[in-house]
């Protein structure tokens, strides 16, 4: 896989891909219990490392750090982020108005308008998509119509945003992007993560094991995200599965994805990780996935690594650290 999507996960910015939003599991999480002291200590440090993160000189980095503001839900962080819907990069500009939409900001509506005139058309169907979401459901059809677009990005942003607005009956949409005959790898795979979102019964045994297979390891990772994704009893014995693969990458991927699920299966692993001193100032994959693990897995024996990670050179370390420490505040 190369770096190909404006609007896919932080972990893979640095590593498969390049952008905006982390799978949601359909399995029910356990009731989450009050933050230990040792987090509680750590949130004044996560949020100046997201804030450094939206005013950093490097784009991949602002657009992370959108992300994990609009994922951990710091809505105090929403006017620098409407700030960023003028950024000079479309990458930026298209996550700051995604996450608009997912925090369901309604004082950010005259901003998600006049975007709407942007020159580019992924921040185009990304504001139409954020109006969407705050209730104006009139823009949905341009971003079904982008489904459409020649140009494979936004075709395949589109396919990220259909499965993200969450409407089943959307799927026939898909199916036919993904019929298409187009060879285009952006748009497969993102197609294939959205139908997993929509809750596709086909999806699992057609599209998603094929790449649990896959000689290629960024493919195999792939194939666990949309597992997660789909969030199915089966999704998750499959994604167990792929702790005994023979690639750290992947079996590392499949622990923070089975955590995100509610199954603590793969909590021996991360912990075994971060008991080989990996250096945390690299941004690895194997690092990213262990550091994200630690925020889906909810668990003290895990969270005395995030300090060493809250320190890390690297600012998507920081990024990633931070976010496991707000999603467990």
């Amino acid at each position: 896989m190369k770096k190909w999507l404006f609007g896919v996960s932080l972990l893979f910015v640095w590593s498969v891909l390049s952008g905006c939003d982390s799978s949601i599991s359909t399995v029910q999480m356990p009731a989450s219990q009050p933050a230990p002291a040792a987090i509680q200590a750590m949130v004044p440090q996560s949020l100046n490392i997201v804030k450094e993160g939206l005013e950093n000189p490097n784009s991949y980095v602002r657009a992370a750090a959108i992300e994990v503001a609009a994922q951990t839900r710091q809505e105090m962080f929403l006017p620098k982020i409407m700030q960023l819907a003028d950024d000079p990069k479309v990458t930026v500009r298209f996550a700051a108005l995604v996450a608009m939409g997912d925090m369901q900001c309604t004082s950010c509506r005259q901003t998600l308008q006049k975007k709407l005139e942007d020159p580019n058309p992924n921040v185009r169907i990304a504001a139409a998509y954020g109006l969407s979401k705050i209730g104006a459901l009139e823009y949905r059809a341009r971003i079904l119509e982008a489904l459409k677009n020649p140009n494979p990005t936004v075709a395949a942003n589109a396919a990220l945003l259909v499965g993200k607005m969450g409407k089943r009956e959307d799927l026939p949409l898909l199916w036919e992007l993904m019929t298409a005959g187009s060879s285009n790898e952006k748009v497969l795979f993102q197609t294939v993560e959205s139908m997993a979102r929509l809750q596709d019964p086909k999806v699992y045994r057609d599209k998603i094991w094929p790449l649990l297979i896959s000689k290629y390891h960024d493919d195999r990772i792939w194939g666990i995200r949309c597992m997660g994704a789909l969030g199915t009893p089966d999704a998750l014995m499959a994604v167990q599965t792929m702790l005994q693969d023979d690639v750290l990458e992947v079996r590392l991927a499949a622990a923070e994805q089975l955590g995100a699920m509610g199954d603590r299966s793969g909590l021996s692993m991360v912990q075994e990780y971060f008991e080989r001193r990996p250096n945390l100032d690299e941004t690895t994959v194997a690092n990213q996935l262990a550091v994200s693990a630690v925020g889906t897995f909810r668990d003290p024996s895990l969270n005395g690594y995030l300090s060493k990670a809250l320190t890390s050179r690297s600012p998507f370390i920081r990024l990633m650290a931070a976010k496991s420490v707000l999603l467990q505040k």
